[in-house]
């Protein structure tokens, strides 16, 4: 494949797998407005049959690195905290903070991971911000006041417990982009994510329950829980893991930012969320800052 077919394919993976994790999003703000089910519900379900399908898949492709993370137990150990601290943590915190807001305010919330990058990547480097830098933290930040409070510093628009589930989401992608460097570079991202989702699904499931609950779910309910896991996460993983590979993780990264318009628009058309100017703007304002820390000086290779 020449070079130009090899863009177009990459282009085309990174949308379809920002589109599709936006579809996901709302997908699980569906569940939560239409069924009794709740974050810790899905989230299990998800991660765990995720994990199954994905670890099937690797079989076939990756075998040999699924049997190297178990016999090597630094590995093995790093994989454990990879997949309770990273995946779990990341996927409950957005999924919780759908339940307490919507699928667009998580998913735009959920970029501000940019900002906490650069910030923690300034400190263990001991390097300054750089002016665009800044500028974007300021703006990223404008735009989380705007969506939290439409502007007047008195009232709070979004539900306490959305903006922080929000914000933990973002830091969450920090974690999950911190913890996984090292195992998706030796084993490959498709091994490291099967387990991470395996382990940290189990352990949630064990621990709260979940795995004993049956919720009355009708066939509708149902065909959304299978396009979450099949469409949303098993899809979306592989699509955008493509675009990374094809384009490079900066091009990918900006394309990425299709997702929380997805999710926006599916919201609004399919579920009748309402947005207001403010809510657009606050928006724009984080989704700028995804875009000038991947342009110009944001792109740095100390932010990667």
């Amino acid at each position: 494949m020449d070079s130009r077919g090899k863009t177009k394919k990459g282009i085309v993976c990174a949308v379809l797998g920002a589109v599709s994790w936006g579809f996901s999003g709302t997908c699980s703000q569906y569940l939560f407005m239409n069924y009794e089910v709740d974050s810790i519900w899905v989230t299990t379900m998800r991660m765990t049959i995720s994990g199954i399908v994905l670890f099937i898949m690797t079989l076939f492709t990756g075998k040999k690195e699924l049997l190297g993370i178990i016999r090597h137990k630094r590995d093995l150990i790093h994989e454990v905290i990879f997949g309770i601290a990273g995946l779990l943590f990341c996927q409950f915190s957005y999924l919780t903070a759908i339940q307490y807001s919507n699928s667009a305010t998580a998913t735009v919330l959920q970029n501000l991971s940019v900002v906490f990058i650069a910030v923690f990547t300034a400190i263990i480097t001991r390097t300054m911000l750089g002016k665009k830098q800044l500028f974007s933290i300021a703006l990223a930040l404008f735009g989380v006041f705007l969506i939290a409070t439409h502007g007047n510093i008195k009232s709070m628009v979004i539900s306490p417990k959305g903006l922080f589930w929000g914000l933990c989401t973002a830091f969450g992608v920090v974690t999950y982009s911190m913890l996984s460097a090292r195992l998706v570079a030796r084993w490959g991202s498709q091994a490291v994510s099967a387990y991470g989702m395996l382990i940290g699904g189990g352990i949630l499931g064990i621990f709260s329950g979940a795995y004993t609950i049956r919720p009355e779910l009708d066939i509708y309910g149902v065909t959304v829980m299978a396009l979450i896991i099949l469409i949303g996460t098993v899809g979306a993983f592989t699509l955008f893991l493509e675009g990374i590979n094809k384009l490079g993780a900066v091009r990918a990264t900006l394309i990425g930012c299709l997702e929380p318009v997805s999710a926006t628009v599916i919201s609004a058309l399919w579920l009748g969320s309402v947005f207001s100017l403010t809510d657009i703007l606050g928006f724009v304002c984080i989704l700028a800052t995804v875009l000038i820390f991947n342009t110009g000086e944001g792109s740095d290779k100390n932010l990667t």
